[in-house]
């Protein structure tokens, strides 16, 4: 059970709040409504491998510099609780996971896998000589809607790729302002990021007109697909979450950046999905 608990805690499990809701709601959209049950099975049990994989990558390729962050201590990696041979075992094993999830639906899924796979295989490494390695992210995180809205329909038309942009730059500028606290450290390890590029004031000021640039494709969205007044309250949760989420944040302060601050930026992804779905049966 210890073992077992590490594993969950390298993978921060409950972080698929970030990606699973926009995948449901990119089913949803891409259905018109209620998508094929066994197709929301699957596509869970995929996003589910993938981003376990993705992260218990990321950890790995960044164990150097987390046992030199205090504020990363808790971590399975760092403590050692998990060694880095079991994580290695463990991606492999949560990209078989994946792999076979996606051979359940439609094979041209199958097929375009390995354009969804590569962002998030190169992330962990984009730090190292690009500042926009939270773009990488974004990307890497919009191929759950993107994969969802091929799963069920096969095509990814000009309403999923608007979806996709958004969530994009949501996550990329959420991971960014995040990032912007480790503006020395990235420093002196030699990593980079929009805030050792722009200091961490220049990096949250960019970051507010991306969250903005991201709610206006969330809005252009329910226009283009003619969606009803439910859908745009959501997307007022939404941008309201990051108005609040920007105001308790400063380069001078960042004590109120903690994992609650982390977390709450599900209230966007869940919101979108809840009210997404209620525009449809309106």
């Amino acid at each position: 059970m210890a073992k077992l608990g590490a594993h969950i805690n390298n993978i921060a499990l409950h972080h698929i709040v970030f990606a699973l809701p926009f995948a449901y709601m990119s089913a949803f959209l891409a259905a018109g409504g209620m998508p094929p049950v066994m197709d929301l099975v699957w596509i869970t049990v995929a996003i589910a491998g993938a981003r376990s994989a993705a992260l218990a990558l990321d950890n790995l390729a960044d164990l150097k510099y987390d046992k030199k962050q205090p504020r990363l201590a808790s971590r399975a990696m760092v403590r050692g609780d998990l060694k880095p041979r079991e994580a290695k075992i463990s991606i492999v094993f949560y990209l078989i996971v994946c792999i076979l999830a996606v051979a359940q639906l439609r094979p041209v899924c199958l097929w375009l896998l390995p354009v969804a796979v590569v962002p998030f295989l190169i992330y962990p490494y984009t730090k190292r000589f690009t500042f926009l390695c939270h773009l990488v992210l974004g990307i890497a995180i919009a191929m759950a809607p993107a994969g969802s809205w091929v799963a069920v329909t096969g095509e990814l038309p000009l309403p999923a790729v608007v979806l996709c942009v958004a969530v994009a730059l949501w996550i990329g500028a959420f991971d960014a302002v995040y990032g912007s606290q480790d503006e020395a450290f990235d420093r002196s390890e030699g990593l980079h990021s929009l805030a050792t590029q722009f200091t961490a004031h220049g990096a949250l000021v960019i970051c507010r007109f991306v969250h903005a640039a991201s709610i206006a494709c969330f809005y252009g969205l329910g226009i283009l697909m003619e969606l009803q007044w439910p859908y745009f309250i959501g997307v007022g949760v939404a941008a309201g979450t990051l108005v609040y989420q920007h105001r308790i944040v400063s380069a001078d302060d960042y004590s109120r950046v903690t994992q609650r601050y982390f977390m709450r930026n599900g209230i966007v992804s869940i919101a979108m999905l809840i009210f997404t779905v209620a525009s449809l049966y309106v």
